[in-house]
């Protein structure tokens, strides 16, 4: 009989860590013999929306496709890590709503360690007016109000961040405690 998976959605500002949190723990997982899929949202975006807009509406139905896809695979006994900034909490909520066993881990950095961070620009983009929506920037971030875990990346070591995740899986005995 195969059981249902979990999922876990790392959400943060942009630039806080989360893609890097996300890779390590699925490779943690992995080396553990724990079955993980990761959608990470840059992937996903040059699927779904190749050219994307970034408006509201657009987000709106992006996360509510994430949603969808996770409850899927879930619903199919793989585990599954969101790697999304998902700026709203009505995004996360909506995953917790539909997919019984989840966790929201908060990636919680400075905005400004977050844009000394930022490789890809997105922030100079922002304040230069090239990019128009950036969450923290001109868009509302909306942090959790309950998330299950809170690493604070500007605070923590990669491996840290990481075993304190891995920590609250096994807690909540979506993995092995033993491993």
């Amino acid at each position: 009989m195969m059981t249902e998976g979990w999922a876990m959605w790392i959400t943060g500002l942009p630039s806080s860590g989360k893609s890097t949190i996300a890779n390590g723990v699925a490779r943690r997982l992995k080396e553990m013999g724990v079955n993980v899929e990761t959608l990470e949202s840059d992937e996903l975006r040059k699927i779904l929306t190749p050219k994307p807009t970034y408006s509201e509406e657009e987000r709106d139905w992006f996360y509510n496709v994430i949603v969808y896809i996770a409850k899927l695979l879930v619903r199919n006994g793989v585990n599954v890590i969101i790697d999304a900034t998902g700026n709203k909490r009505a995004y996360r909520d909506n995953a917790r709503r539909r997919i019984s066993k989840f966790v929201e881990v908060y990636v919680k950095c400075s905005l400004n360690v977050c844009m000394k961070r930022d490789v890809k620009g997105l922030y100079k983009g922002a304040l230069e007016g090239s990019i128009g929506t950036l969450p923290g920037i001109q868009t509302i971030y909306e942090e959790p109000l309950k998330p299950e875990v809170i690493v604070e990346t500007d605070k923590l070591t990669v491996n840290e961040s990481v075993e304190l995740v891995l920590n609250k899986l096994k807690e909540l005995r979506y993995i092995d405690s033993t491993v």
